[in-house]
């Protein structure tokens, strides 16, 4: 079996902040959370030395022949939006999307695959600011800039700079399961909780106090409990809050309500039962805090597209055949 091939476009300009990001979830080792070792690719329009924002300078050791065979194509920002990339770029992309590669747009990204025609008549995120800008620049696309990334199964894209780390943590997610996402969100320090459908006009998270440290306490312990019912006035009682603060503490450091942020809780936890046990559906959805299986499978519906079972199917298979990155 030879190992999964991620390539990212680096080009004269780029910001090592936005190259980093790719280069951090999937440039390095980590065979050790459960993922498998992957070739990752610089490639350039041109071979060679390419000069960053920042004055750095990166080494390319590939072309664009570099996409090919790759599982994964990223495209990690771009420049010159009003400019349609160079033809054997988008040719390049095209031939590759044609090949089953998954194709990835992060922050402004979205305008070279955009530009290369994989996005007509269908959804995609970019940086909130640029949004317009990419609405008319092509109209044939459904900008959503409320989202942290979109993924149509066989391009995916990304809004603003953290958000990318969002979108290759969900790529993550999906390929290998939840629980390999978790151990590498937990190693590089990065929430593992906001989900796709959560807007992008997140608030810093609110300063360092002993009420906060209250406020955290309350949310791990929930987290611990997830089995349990867990009501808004239970929980803000144990933060020391009133239920008004704490629903605007909370808004303000997670970016959604205390609702939707349990309900992604016991989503992850039911994830994680389905592929780690043979554990029945309705004990899936008892210790995941949906009290029966049918809960569980219209709240998967919602959330993932997909059912409990088929769920369980997909990662089941793919472990009993370790089989390499296989193209959703």
């Amino acid at each position: 079996m030879t190992d999964p091939i991620v390539a990212v476009l680096a080009f004269a300009g780029i910001s090592p902040f936005h190259l980093s990001v790719p280069c951090l979830v999937f440039g390095e080792d980590r065979t050790a959370l459960g993922l498998p070792r992957f070739e990752f690719r610089i490639c350039a329009v041109k071979a060679g030395p390419i000069h960053t924002e920042a004055g750095l300078t990166v080494a390319a050791p590939h072309g664009l022949e570099g996409f090919d065979g790759a599982d994964i194509v990223i495209i990690p920002s771009w420049h010159h939006l009003g400019e349609a990339p160079a033809p054997v770029l988008m040719e390049a992309l095209r031939r590759a999307h044609g090949h089953g590669t998954l194709i990835v747009g992060l922050c402004l990204g979205t305008f070279a695959i955009a530009a290369a025609g994989l996005l007509s008549g269908r959804r995609a995120a970019t940086h909130w600011a640029y949004s317009e800008r990419l609405q008319e620049l092509h109209p044939d696309i459904a900008v959503d800039a409320t989202v942290l990334y979109v993924d149509n199964g066989d391009v995916v894209t990304s809004a603003g700079v953290a958000a990318g780390l969002d979108c290759c943590l969900h790529i993550v997610r999906a390929r290998y399961g939840a629980e390999a996402a978790l151990r590498l969100a937990r190693q590089i320090v990065l929430s593992p909780h906001r989900q796709g459908g959560q807007a992008q006009f997140i608030e810093h998270p609110v300063a360092k106090s002993a009420a906060a440290d209250r406020f955290t306490q309350a949310l791990d312990a929930v987290r611990a409990t997830l089995g349990e019912a867990h009501s808004l006035d239970r929980v803000a009682e144990a933060a020391g809050l009133t239920r008004r603060t704490f629903t605007r503490r909370f808004q303000k450091s997670i970016g959604s309500s205390f609702g939707d942020w349990l309900t992604s809780q016991r989503i992850e936890l039911a994830q994680r039962l389905l592929e780690a046990t043979e554990k029945s559906m309705d004990m899936v959805a008892f210790e995941a805090g949906f009290g029966s299986a049918t809960s569980l499978r219209q709240h998967f519906s919602a959330r993932l597209k997909t059912s409990p079972a088929q769920y369980r199917r997909e990662f089941s298979r793919r472990a009993d055949q370790d089989e390499p990155m296989a193209h959703a």
